[in-house]
């Protein structure tokens, strides 16, 4: 991980991605930096150069909302990103207290195993997979190991058949651990995470460097099995509210559609307890 401010790093990274038409502005001839330069984000932002170019080094880590809010309308930044550039303004004691344990509520866990038909697992701040019932497990049984998704996708050669749509997949991933760590700067468990997946994969230091910002959400993902062939699952993702930190991931498949029979086929290949009765 850089040994930059966070914020240095986000602001240089957005700014190098924008193209001078991209903001309005007239671009003659070759330029010596990528993107816009220091001086034209600072105007389009009504701040000083010397103020901007601060902020950017680090010597200056305390703007207000204000000039926060200019500087993400400047860098045309999206809702999600200019949420995550306000986190990143914020010193550690206005950060709030979430919980940081990986343990999942037992409560939680009865819940899911309720599901006999429904892929659920629940994921920490950096993508740990923190805990999953059997539909989850069988699902994902083509990798080397269910542990943490961003590995998965990007470190077991599994990954590139699983999901249909790797690129798009890829981007989620380190979005969405850009994301959690605009919450906590600190965590060490993402560090680990950034620094071991940055050294064995050019792929996510590429995307790390870019300074993408998205949540889990609602979508439709485009899956492909080993065993049980193509899925087109809808996925949502809730926040744990026991522990903040922690997101219930759940799979779906639309009714009587193909992917609903993969899922039964899928249930098939759970063995069952020993002793217990056979699914039905």
């Amino acid at each position: 991980m850089s040994h930059e401010t966070p914020l240095g790093d986000f602001l240089r990274a957005r700014r190098e991605a924008l193209k001078p038409h991209d903001v309005g502005l007239p671009e003659y001839g070759r330029r010596r930096v990528p993107g816009l330069r220091r001086e034209e984000v600072a105007l389009l932002a009504g701040v000083s150069a010397d103020y901007y170019i601060r902020l950017e080094q680090g010597r200056e880590t305390s703007p207000s909302p204000q000039v926060v809010t200019a500087v993400a309308t400047a860098l045309r930044l999206d809702a999600e990103a200019t949420d995550h550039l306000h986190r990143l303004c914020l010193d550690e004691t206005q950060r709030p207290r979430h919980h940081r344990g990986d343990d999942v509520d037992g409560k939680l866990l009865q819940l899911m195993d309720g599901w006999a038909r429904t892929p659920a697992f629940v994921v920490g701040p950096a993508l740990d997979v923190l805990a999953a019932n059997p539909m989850a497990t069988a699902l994902h049984s083509g990798f080397a190991r269910f542990d943490n998704l961003a590995r998965m996708v990007f470190a077991d050669p599994a990954g590139r058949d699983f999901y249909q749509e790797w690129e798009r997949a890829a981007h989620s991933c380190v979005a969405e651990i850009r994301a959690a760590y605009g919450f906590d700067p600190g965590s060490s468990r993402i560090a680990e995470v950034v620094d071991e997946l940055s050294r064995d994969s050019d792929d996510f230091a590429r995307l790390w460097r870019l300074h993408e910002v998205k949540g889990k959400s609602q979508e439709v993902k485009h899956l492909r099995h080993p065993r049980v062939g193509d899925l087109h699952i809808e996925f949502s993702a809730f926040t744990v509210n026991s522990a903040p930190d922690q997101q219930l991931v759940v799979y779906q498949a639309e009714p009587a559609s193909p992917t609903a029979a993969a899922f039964e086929r899928l249930r098939e290949l759970i063995p069952a307890p020993t002793g217990a009765a056979p699914l039905v």
